[in-house]
């Protein structure tokens, strides 16, 4: 049996604030855009619904790839937000991962 590592690093919702993000989109493909947008709003709704955690891949300003295991609360069509004040913008988001 294979086992997958994911060799993406996980980061703490708490150092999201540090990070620089570009203002240009992460991804270009337009379906792509609408299924991220349809995801992050699960996203919002498992975690105001029931504090249901997600997996967020993103891209910082440096071109470093990051993730974190955090509860989404807001979602709008340039950021979202989640405890403790810290946001991401929707443009730096590559993908959202449920559990």
């Amino acid at each position: 049996m294979q086992t997958l590592v994911n060799f993406i690093p996980l980061v703490e919702k708490e150092q999201i604030p540090s990070y620089h993000f570009d203002q240009n989109d992460v991804l270009t493909d337009k379906e792509a855009k609408k299924r991220r947008m349809w995801d992050l709003n699960r996203a919002s709704w498992l975690g105001n619904a029931y504090h249901g955690k997600v997996e967020i891949t993103f891209k910082t300003a440096d071109g470093e790839v990051k993730r974190v295991d955090t509860t989404v609360w807001a979602v709008d069509d340039r950021f979202i937000s989640f405890k403790a004040g810290c946001a991401i913008p929707t443009s730096a988001i590559i993908s959202i991962e449920f559990f």
